[in-house]
């Protein structure tokens, strides 16, 4: 579960590699989704088109109010939200400001990933 206020390249790459991973281990029931908290009229189009130019087809993308869903408590000055869980337990909780994910936090999250899927 990721949650972003803006579409950016290292998010974009993010979901890329989350949405490829979905897929891999879908015997597992892994399930991805992206909730962007964004009210910016026609945002939904810039996901459509963003999920269609970069082939996304596991990842659910949505949108929501900027203050994110109810009980999330989700930063407001947080521009990345990343929650991995399993059997409702979170198991990683990572949030980045404006700015700070960079690429190499991108593979760092990627390997986080082991925490909630099954070993091989």
């Amino acid at each position: 579960m990721i949650f972003a206020r803006e579409i950016s390249d290292n998010l974009t790459s993010l979901v890329k590699k989350i949405d490829e991973a979905t897929g891999k281990n879908s015997d597992c029931s892994m399930g991805s989704f992206v909730v962007f908290l964004n009210d910016e009229e026609g945002f939904e189009k810039k996901l459509k088109d963003l999920a269609k130019k970069e082939n996304i087809k596991e990842t659910v993308l949505t949108v929501d109010g900027p203050a994110g869903p109810k009980g999330y408590n989700i930063a407001k000055d947080a521009e990345i939200t990343v929650v991995f869980y399993n059997k409702r337990n979170v198991k990683t909780n990572l949030a980045f400001k404006k700015g700070e994910m960079k690429e190499g936090d991108v593979e760092k999250i990627v390997a986080e990933l082991k925490k909630i899927l099954p070993a091989k």
